[in-house]
């Protein structure tokens, strides 16, 4: 039989790799919010976990895993025709190659850093939320949702901050870690209530649940989908 198609699943994918690429660009500006330094990217990237949570629970770990390496893709692809741009010499009456130069100079780590560390920190999410989903037989959404991220978070900041900001001071890396931790799992929990609403609706809309009862959980096993 012809699996459907469905529409809720390919704007999710779309919202998904949109966040990724987006979360790599304001990654490259340090915010101060109450003293607190953070990547500007904190302001966008926990939505790629919720949105990986609404996926994974609905889909399961398969259909997750093919959306994080779609959009390790498509991020892929945008920092190389940056990169492209850099290397053009710029139009004679236009002052902005400096600034645009800054921004995809150090995209390239920073796409490297996020490919490393998000494929990490989603992998862990996804699975952290697909095993709780069967141990718990299909209870307590919330719990799962925030534990599984808070793994995947972890994950991803302890890979991801000490590649992207090489030669920052470890101090102010460790504060930079916990801070960005903190305000991801605060900011998922805040909206825990939408994302559990969202993932009822798109169940029932959908009429699917998965139960990821004897798969493969290889990262690299994208064709079993």
């Amino acid at each position: 039989m012809k699996e459907k198609f469905s529409i809720t699943f390919l704007l999710m994918a779309v919202l998904f790799t949109v966040c990724l690429i987006a979360s790599n660009l304001f990654a490259t500006k340090i915010i101060s919010l109450w003293g607190v330094n953070l990547p500007g990217a904190v302001l966008i990237f926990p939505v790629s976990y919720i949105l990986n949570d609404c996926i994974c629970e609905v889909w399961g770990y398969r259909k997750s895993r093919l959306v994080i390496w779609i959009a390790f893709a498509m991020n892929f692809f945008v920092v190389i025709a940056g990169q492209l741009l850099v290397w053009m010499p710029a139009a004679s009456f236009w002052d902005g190659a400096p600034h645009f130069d800054y921004m995809f100079a150090l995209a390239p780590r920073i796409a490297f850093a996020s490919l490393l560390a998000f494929l990490v920190g989603s992998t862990i999410n996804s699975l952290v939320l697909s095993k709780m989903k069967i141990a718990d037989k299909g209870r307590r959404f919330g719990v799962r949702a925030i534990l599984s991220s808070l793994a995947g978070e972890l994950g991803d900041s302890l890979l991801f901050m000490p590649i992207a900001f090489l030669g920052a001071p470890v101090r102010e890396l460790a504060m930079m870690m916990l801070a960005q931790v903190s305000f991801k799992v605060c900011y998922e929990i805040v909206i825990l209530p939408v994302t559990s609403l969202v993932v009822r609706k798109v169940k029932a809309a959908e009429g699917v649940d998965t139960f990821d009862n004897g798969i493969s959980y290889n990262p690299f096993k994208i064709s079993d989908i």
